[in-house]
Parts: C-alpha cells; sequence; structure tokens
C-alpha cells in the first residue's frame, strides 16, 4: 500500500467514475484501475461496487475513505511540521557554554530566540569544558560553544565556526594601575590580585612565553571561577584585575600592559560528528556570528584624536 494509492482511491471516489478521476489524477484509466485493483487485492475486500455505469463505495470502502482521507492529513501535517522544523519555527536544542561564550552568548542567544522563534525550547546550560564535552558525547546537550584549545581532537566531533577573541588583564576605571596614563610592566600587575577563569595548557604556555615563569596560571592567579560574571562583579568594587577576554569585561577597562598579551581564546560552536543536529543550530551560528566579537575600547589619547578629527 503507498500513499499514491490511498490519492488513487479518494480520487475515485469523489469522482464516481474511472475517466473523470483519471483526468483528475492526469493519469491513464488503465493506470488507475491497476492501482485501484493492486490496493483491493491487498486489503483482501473490494473497496467499490459498480452500479450501471458508476462506482460506488461499498461498506467497507466507506469506511476506508476516512481512513485514508486521515492517513494523507497525517502525512500532510508531518511535512508541515518537517518544513517547520527544518526552518528552526518549532524543535529544541539544548546548550552548553563555558565561561567565556557562556559570558558573552547566552542573554543575546536568549533574547534572539525568544523574540524570533518562540516556539523552539531552548536549553542553556553553563559550566566547565570537560563537562560539557562530557554531556555532549552523553548526547544530553546537542552543542557547546567552547574555547577549543581545550579539547584534543578526536574523530567524534565537529567543530565549526571558530571565533578567535583577544584577552587582556582588565580592571575597574578608577584602580591604581589606570592612573596616570602610563604604560605597565607585568610586574605592575603582579602587584595586585589577579582574578581567571580556568587556562587552558596552551594560553598557559604563552603567558609563560611571554611574561617568564611569573605568569604560570597555577601561581599568577589568586581567584579562580567557571564564571566571569562573578570575576567581573568582584573586580568593579576591588582591586582586583582579571584576566579574561575583552568582551566579557564589562564596565572593566584593558589595562596598558607592555608588551601586550599576545594570548587569545579560541572558540568553537562543537557537535557530535556522527550525529545530525537540530535545524535550531542554524540560529547558534547566527547569534555566535553577530554576538562574538571583539569590543572596541577607547583610550584617553584616541578620544582626544577622534575629537580633534
Amino acid at each position: 500500500m503507498t500513499l499514491v494509492q490511498l490519492r488513487h482511491f479518494i480520487a475515485l471516489a469523489e469522482q464516481g467514475s474511472y475517466v473523470k478521476a483519471s483526468r483528475v489524477l492526469f493519469i491513464t484509466q488503465p493506470a488507475l484501475s491497476r492501482s485501484i485493483a493492486a490496493l483491493e487485492d491487498e486489503l483482501g475486500q473490494a473497496l467499490f461496487d459498480r452500479v450501471g455505469r458508476r462506482v460506488v463505495l461499498s461498506h467497507f470502502g466507506q469506511d476506508a475513505l476516512s481512513l485514508a482521507k486521515r492517513v494523507l492529513d497525517d502525512v500532510a501535517g508531518l511535512r508541515t511540521y518537517q518544513q517547520r522544523l527544518a526552518s528552526g519555527e518549532l524543535g529544541g536544542i539544548r546548550v552548553g557554554l563555558s565561561s567565556g561564550p557562556g559570558a558573552v552568548l547566552a542573554t543575546p542567544l536568549a533574547l534572539h530566540m525568544a523574540r524570533s522563534f518562540p516556539k523552539v525550547q531552548l536549553a542553556l546550560s553553563r559550566g566547565n569544558t570537560d563537562l560539557l564535552l562530557h554531556a555532549l558525547r552523553s548526547e544530553r546537550l546537542d552543542a557547546i560553544v567552547v574555547d577549543i584549545r581545550s579539547i584534543r581532537p578526536s574523530s567524534d566531533l565537529q567543530i565549526t565556526h571558530q571565533v578567535e577573541m583577544r584577552a587582556g588583564f582588565l580592571a575597574h576605571a578608577r584602580h591604581p594601575l589606570h592612573r596616570g596614563g602610563r604604560r605597565l610592566s607585568f610586574t605592575d600587575v603582579l602587584q595586585y590580585p589577579i582574578a581567571s577563569t580556568p587556562l587552558s595548557d596552551e594560553v598557559a604556555r604563552l603567558l609563560i612565553a611571554q611574561y617568564g615563569p611569573q605568569a604560570n596560571p597555577d601561581e599568577l592567579v589568586t581567584l579562580r571561577s567557571d564564571d566571569i560574571a562573578t570575576l567581573v562583579e568582584a573586580a568593579q568594587t576591588s582591586q582586583v584585575v582579571v584576566l579574561t577576554i575583552l568582551a566579557a569585561a564589562g564596565s572593566l577597562k584593558p589595562l596598558p600592559v607592555f608588551p601586550a598579551m599576545t594570548a587569545t581564546a579560541r572558540f568553537g560552536l562543537v557537535t557530535l560528528a556522527q550525529r545530525t543536529a537540530p535545524p535550531a543550530i542554524e540560529q547558534v551560528r547566527w547569534v555566535m556570528q553577530q554576538t562574538l566579537r571583539d569590543p572596541v575600547h577607547t583610550t584617553p589619547r584616541t578620544r582626544r584624536a577622534a575629537k580633534a578629527g
């Protein structure tokens, strides 16, 4: 039994004539006859009785007609659902965000989905990279956005939409290190508590290569948390210096440390290579593209230049 046969059956029931039904269906009368005969053979009962030159539904055919229409309606509904699902209008997605992406991406993603795709169920999870990666592999998450430097290459993972974001040492505008507008050395920064989220081994190597052994995060960082927002909030009302991506700094200002820090965060969208991601993943990619950008920070010197221009 096929959907085509059910359509032929319904058309013949509505037209009451093989000639008329074949015209509506744009097929030959013999082809329609073969289709109906094959359907009746499979069902084991006649769907139509011949009354003169007309064909009318048998008692079985009357019951079968309502069922056939219901099947086709269900198929049409399934196709409509699939189309809406494919366009991101329906369905759901579970996304895990590590500290950096969580600070920058969580609110814009939630707002975008609530405003543009209110029927899509979005579940956001926060945590460190190892926990999120485990949840992804156990299929409790559909995708994660993390610093991919913290992930070992693996054939079961697919990484897309990689974004490089600058990082630096930041403090509130009234911090002693911002006074005088002078260029700072790394030794100047070490005079104050340093806060940071857990850093990848690669970032740690870059810091040590640039500033020496004293930049080893194990020794450098005195306040550590997976939640950047907590560290930024602490730095806003204290002399804490935060080491993080510039985009997550809030009202904190980059410190003019020389040489400038070259270590960056490299965020990426990670999914399972052998699994089909939900259609709503495209919305996550779009928000990443719009949101994961370095902010433009102006110094007093650049502000004066802009004003003079």
